[in-house]
């Protein structure tokens, strides 16, 4: 990469160091870089690889099902390279890593977005629904990033676990999908000293945003206005506001910036305590 020096760390791997200062101008051109994003090919995931397409990059995504339109960027003048996946089947991750890499002749940075679950009772979902909830949100990060370590030990890189606040706090409806999300940060942060300083680990925590998927599970406009209420940004978040800290958070303006969470959430919401004491207040 421009504007770095390469050096051993004493374990084998080589360490990007910047040598001169960040220009801000450019520091968000991913030009020649190679970019994989997991699930990208609707929601969040895929907004993040039009982020990406517009900042320069090559981006390579996976899904199980091919999208039915392109992901492409803003002006449509270029897409992004879709590999057929199914990211709890760890030969399949090699697969699209060794594309990816086969592609470009490199891999600077893995967004591991893919994940989900729809609500469930915890007492009565098989424990099959269970394990495929860890193994799509938690499981698969862990495959694609051991596969990813390959490409980038030597030439430095940045992995992005997309995570979300259900895994911070309760989550009656989905014990293994906070669970899986809770995980996520502990493996980031494990992730970072173990293959640190050479590729940084970041796990993004999501907060309540507007997708299509989203819509079916908060409801009707009314209701996401209401919601938006609680948070301290005073509205639900939009995939762009994810996306677009993903392509900070991937630059070099983050270059100290590795085995942490950093929430993207609008505040998070407001304690419900506080509308409890208001409202004893007032009936008394």
């Amino acid at each position: 990469m421009d504007g770095r020096l390469l050096f051993g760390n004493g374990v084998g791997a080589s360490v990007l160091v910047v040598d001169s200062p960040v220009d801000p101008a450019t520091a968000l051109d991913f030009s020649g870089q190679t970019v994989l994003v997991t699930g990208g090919t609707r929601g969040l995931g895929r907004v993040i690889c039009r982020t990406f397409l517009d900042a320069g990059a090559d981006v390579v995504t996976c899904a199980r099902n091919a999208p039915t339109e392109p992901v492409v960027s803003s002006d449509g003048s270029r897409s992004a390279t879709f590999v057929a996946a199914d990211v709890r089947d760890a030969d399949q991750v090699e697969a699209v890593v060794t594309a990816a890499v086969d592609q470009t002749g490199r891999l600077d940075v893995l967004v591991n977005n893919a994940g989900g679950a729809p609500p469930a009772d915890t007492s009565t979902a098989s424990m099959g629904f269970h394990e495929k909830v860890i193994a799509l949100n938690l499981t698969s990060a862990l495959t694609f990033s051991r596969a990813a370590h390959g490409a980038m030990a030597d030439s430095g890189g940045v992995i992005l676990n997309i995570s979300s606040v259900s895994g911070t706090r309760t989550n009656p409806g989905g014990a293994a999908y906070g669970a899986a999300k809770a995980g996520l940060a502990n493996l980031g942060r494990t992730l970072a000293h173990e293959w640190g300083p050479a590729i940084r680990v970041v796990t993004v925590t999501v907060g309540m945003i507007v997708t299509d998927e989203a819509a079916a599970f908060y409801g009707d406009g009314g209701r996401r206005e209401a919601i938006g209420d609680l948070l301290a940004a005073g509205r639900m978040g939009e995939p762009e506001d994810v996306a677009d800290m993903c392509l900070v958070l991937a630059s070099p303006l983050a270059r100290w910036v590795t085995g942490t969470e950093v929430a993207v959430h609008g505040g998070d919401e407001r304690p419900g305590y506080l509308d409890a004491i208001g409202t004893d207040a007032e009936s008394d």
